[in-house]
């Protein structure tokens, strides 16, 4: 629910209705990156505070300067939160701005990728490495070279190979690049054009630089036809996840300013990815961000709403729901509100 209509909501009723409940509720929570890494459910979230910055369309009011990550046993047990596990002031490269993470494990390391804007006010994306899944994270240096843009997402598949897949429109700065390059002439698209696309690149064997030129992914339609610009119900704004199921690669991601969590199908992590329907309908407040993990043999979408804040856009709580893949490959709608 954008945030213009939520003037005359009754949030009591709503969160009665609401199909999940807030994880946490003693901080405010967002962009949920969830794995199940060890037996145990970790999620990665952006860590919202309050910020008397006037909103825009930029997005300058998610003025977000921490990670937290939390814990679960398994999906019907209370959340742990176990404190800062990085902050913008440890990061050598980055001055604001922490917006949406991910992690990744591997041979006993434990990696975060996060977005944050330097100096110049230009987004990259940093990598952060620990010992244990909730940190503390020591940072690299530098950032990632070559990357830019926002929400990057990490995706192991099952050769061992891993991917990294990022960008978002309008705040997250993708307008601005083509072809990997910055400038700030760059525009969106016109609506009758193909709409911008997500990146994807695969990592180093350390999995801190890309280890290729970062490609786009391309998301079509039934026809095989690129998402138009304008077709701002299916084509891409921010929030790119990876999941595979029998066979399949799932990309999903947030539509931005109509507020839906879709979903494309392909067959290798590169794509392309055809349009295959919506993972979950609009919440509470502006943006939805998304991710989604199996956990003993379920699949459940981690997501976020701004109920418990009633309705501050920038003041979100991370939520968790079971996920239907249905037998002809599609995922089933939820509605985050059961009537």
């Amino acid at each position: 629910m954008p945030e213009d209509s939520i003037e005359h909501i009754d949030f009591e009723n709503l969160n009665d209705k609401a199909i999940s409940k807030p994880l946490v509720s003693h901080i405010y929570t967002a962009d949920p990156s969830a794995h199940y890494f060890n037996g145990r459910i970790y999620i990665y979230p952006s860590h919202d505070i309050e910020s008397d910055i006037p909103f825009d369309d930029l997005g300058s009011h998610f003025a977000m300067e921490d990670y937290h990550v939390l814990s679960l046993d398994n999906v019907n047990s209370e959340a742990i939160d176990h404190g800062v596990a990085l902050h913008v002031n440890d990061v050598a490269w980055a001055e604001k701005q922490m917006w949406a993470p991910d992690a990744a494990h591997k041979n006993g390391k434990y990696y975060l990728y996060f977005p944050a804007k330097k100096a110049d006010g230009i987004f990259q994306i940093g990598v952060a490495v620990s010992d244990n899944p909730t940190g503390p994270f020591k940072p690299q240096p530098e950032a990632i070279k070559g990357s830019y843009s926002i929400d990057p997402a990490v995706y192991e598949d099952e050769d061992g190979s891993y991917y990294i897949y990022f960008g978002g429109i309008w705040g997250g700065q993708l307008q601005k690049y083509r072809d990997n390059v910055y400038s700030s002439e760059n525009e969106l698209p016109k609506p009758e054009e193909n709409a911008l696309l997500p990146i994807v690149a695969k990592l180093t064997d350390d999995l801190l630089e890309f280890a290729e030129e970062p490609k786009e992914i391309k998301i079509v339609d039934e026809h095989g036809n690129l998402i138009l610009e304008g077709d701002n119900d299916r084509r891409f704004f921010e929030a790119s996840w990876l999941h595979k199921h029998n066979g399949k690669y799932y990309f999903s991601y947030s539509t931005g300013d109509t507020h839906f969590i879709c979903y494309a199908i392909g067959d290798n992590p590169y794509g392309p990815f055809t349009y295959g329907g919506r993972i979950l309908e609009p919440v509470v407040g502006w943006t939805s961000h998304h991710s989604i993990c199996q956990v003993d043999n379920k699949w459940y979408l981690f997501y976020h709403d701004s109920s418990l804040s009633k309705g501050i856009t920038h003041l979100r709580s991370v939520k968790m729901a079971e996920i239907e893949h249905q037998e002809d490959g599609h995922i089933k709608t939820l509605s985050p509100y059961s009537s």
